[in-house]
């Protein structure tokens, strides 16, 4: 599953016996690489754990019902629960007023296994994981900016809607023909889980069936509540 939950995002939510490198087939990925449940490419926990489709994944990769915990992801995360990380992004914060509950919850309509896996209490911290990914985990040791060494950026306390400092990184892998760089167009990170590189651009715009991600990204994000979408 891809972008509009992350775009997922993300993610936290995300062993066993490490499979050779396939080509994931379902993001595009490079060999090597694997495909997340949210439909990113990558490597670590979060794309090869809980939910990896294909490529090098810690476990079999998923394939497709799930087991229906009976949770409803609306009752877990509250308007409170919503609001409670919300508010603590500081007035000046491009997100504060965002990122949107409504906006998450009709994401979800895309994603219907999201926080379904497993028992109650299975779904419970996949979706306590989703939230700590797309906000505050390292803030404490890194200060405000909070950045990452790996392609995801983490939005504190929903407070980016933009990599800092994004149109002056280069996220374009040349090699990738299945998802090739439109010219003069920046892949940096973007959305609740900031979202980079041309790879994972062309799989989460195909999740939404839109492909021009990085446009609707650039011209609509401010204008409507795509925060999750």
């Amino acid at each position: 599953m891809v972008a509009k939950l992350v775009a997922i995002l993300i993610v936290g939510v995300l062993a066993g016996a490490l499979l050779g490198p396939v080509l994931a087939q379902n993001c595009g990925c490079n060999a090597g690489l694997c495909c997340s449940q949210y439909g990113y490419c990558g490597t670590g926990n979060d794309y090869c754990g809980t939910g990896c489709q294909a490529g090098p994944c810690y476990s079999s990769p998923s394939g497709g019902g799930g087991g229906g915990s009976g949770v409803s992801v609306a009752d877990v995360v509250t308007t409170n629960f919503f609001n409670g990380i919300r508010n603590q992004a500081d007035a000046s914060c491009a997100g504060k007023n965002f990122y949107t509950r409504r906006a998450f919850l009709d994401a979800l309509k895309s994603y219907p296994q999201f926080g379904q896996g497993g028992s109650k209490d299975d779904s419970k911290r996949e979706i306590a994981a989703f939230f700590a990914h797309v906000t505050d985990i390292v803030k404490l040791i890194f200060g405000s900016h909070v950045t990452l060494k790996h392609e995801i950026l983490v939005c504190a306390d929903f407070c980016y809607i933009e990599e800092i400092d994004g149109p002056s990184k280069d996220y374009c892998d040349e090699g990738n023909k299945q998802y090739p760089c439109v010219r003069g167009k920046g892949y940096y990170g973007r959305g609740p889980i900031q979202i980079s590189w041309n790879y994972n651009y062309g799989p989460a715009g195909k999740s939404i069936g839109f492909d021009g991600l990085w446009l609707m990204m650039q011209l609509c994000h401010s204008r409507q509540p795509f925060g999750f979408g």
